[in-house]
């Protein structure tokens, strides 16, 4: 074959593709693969990387083939609420602040709300907030006094697909590499950063010190999640932009790390899901919880010891 030849084939192919998408993929999935050759069951390649922004006191990004995410988390003193005086709060108003800017997607418009923005961040609070994987005890400086309130800020720099996966795993990347400051607290209740000796107004050193150090914020049970796209017989996990824009039908189920179910989410569709299909969902989501998790201890072996 001539290399104009195969220039031809490979135009009609991709002409074929754009304009009978659903058959294009559905010839693929008979033989139980993807068009990049990709198994149904078998997530992309993904990657975690820590304290990727210097001024957040926590940060990460999540790479999950092209859908890349980047997570900080910045500490505001705030004072605790009477009913829970010695735990700290995530966000002003427990949410999430989740953005998707033009830059992501060819189908975020500039200036327009995106309702997926929303969706997936009621999700990821929701999430973080039943999962107890954040034990908010710890957000505490002077119980009554003085807590953390810790703002998670997500910005989704490709959607290329699977956006509440990547959302979440640099979430979790985010508080895994949270430090808190060093802070003490005047007679007043005035809470002071500290840095080595650090000098009150009124020459006085020797105020007691609330936290000492940059202490590592201790996880609880860690949630991971694996969306996968539901088409007659067959589940495709960690679908890209693509898969999901033709096939429509999600399922999203996260479990922590102990393979206990935190949240399941099906957000309408025209395929069904049967308990078998639910149930082979939960087994793909098992195995994933497995690859995440060795992926985040990779990630934290690489951090400098507090």
């Amino acid at each position: 074959m001539t290399s104009q030849a195969a220039l031809a084939g490979e135009i009609e192919v991709e002409a074929f593709r754009r304009l009978y998408p659903l058959q294009f993929y559905e010839r693929h999935l008979n033989d139980n693969v993807r068009p990049d050759a990709r198994p149904l069951g078998r997530a992309r390649a993904t990657s975690l990387a820590l304290g990727t922004v210097p001024t957040a006191d926590g940060s990460a990004m999540a790479k999950i083939g092209h859908t890349t995410m980047l997570a900080g988390v910045k500490l505001e003193v705030m004072t605790p609420a009477t009913d829970a005086p010695d735990e700290g709060r995530i966000g002003q108003f427990e949410t999430v602040d989740f953005q998707m800017p033009p830059i992501c997607s060819p189908d975020v418009r500039p200036g327009r709300p995106v309702d997926t923005a929303a969706v997936i961040s009621e999700q990821l609070f929701s999430v973080l907030a039943s999962s107890g994987v954040i034990n908010l005890k710890e957000l505490s400086i002077s119980k009554g006094q003085a807590a953390w309130m810790a703002y998670l800020d997500i910005y989704c720099l490709d959607a290329d697909g699977a956006l509440f996966d990547a959302a979440l795993l640099a979430a979790i990347g985010a508080f895994a590499h949270l430090r808190f400051p060093a802070v003490s607290m005047t007679e007043e209740g005035k809470v002071i950063p500290l840095s080595g000796d650090t000098v009150l107004e009124d020459g006085n050193k020797e105020q007691p010190k609330v936290q000492e150090q940059r202490q590592q914020l201790t996880l609880g049970k860690i949630p991971f999640s694996l969306t996968c796209m539901l088409h007659k017989k067959y589940i495709l996990a960690d679908p890209t932009a693509e898969e999901e824009k033709i096939f429509q039908t999600t399922i999203t189920v996260v479990l922590d790390h102990s393979g206990r179910l935190v949240s399941f989410y099906k957000p309408g569709g025209s395929a069904l899901a049967s308990t078998s299909t639910i149930q082979d969902c939960m087994a793909l989501t098992r195995y994933r919880v497995k690859e995440l998790q060795k992926i985040l201890d990779e990630a934290l072996s690489e951090m400098e010891p507090v």
